[in-house]
């Protein structure tokens, strides 16, 4: 695994059902929530910190998704992308880079064409099989619940950069 994670520099995530456990609350206004994880956020922000870039590819669109992609420092979020392959190759564009650069983590029939192309795929343990079977790795973390992480880490780790990351937390 660690000869695919050795290239990524791009970490691309879905958002329901991975950066969070793709349940949506609606308040007595109409006005949506969700809820994410903050250490799936703290992975997100050590991969940046380290020289990796994260974006969001969604097939909904959701304030709630800017504002959390805002807070994280995220600059390639595509939302009401029901072809993500096209958000995909637009991602390629804009950043040049190639397939063998770039990680993906879904969790649905929706996610799998991008899941196929890229040089490492994960899902999180409760997605779909169809996501789950295409995988390269699959979380023992759910959606919302750790998975992001459990992926930042494994890349960190895939790329040699896990010493690093320790380094920054020594007293």
């Amino acid at each position: 695994m660690n000869e695919k994670l050795k290239d990524i520099r791009l970490l691309l995530l879905d958002v329901d059902g991975v950066m969070t456990d793709g349940g949506i609350i609606y308040d007595g206004n109409g006005l949506e929530t969700k809820v994410f994880n903050v250490r799936d956020g703290h992975g997100i922000k050590m991969l940046q910190r380290s020289g990796i870039e994260v974006g969001i590819i969604t097939g909904r669109t959701s304030l709630v998704v800017d504002i959390r992609a805002r807070e994280l420092g995220i600059a390639l979020v595509y939302q009401g992308s029901l072809k993500k392959i096209e958000s995909y190759e637009d991602i390629k564009n804009r950043t040049g880079l190639t397939d063998s650069q770039i990680a993906y983590m879904g969790d649905d029939v929706i996610d799998v064409p991008v899941m196929r192309r890229v040089a490492f795929a994960a899902a999180p343990s409760d997605g779909l099989a169809e996501a789950r079977n295409v995988a390269d790795y699959v979380t023992l973390c759910g959606g919302g619940k750790g998975a992001v992480r459990e992926v930042c880490d494994l890349i960190l780790k895939g790329r040699g950069l896990w010493g690093e990351v320790e380094n920054r937390y020594e007293l």
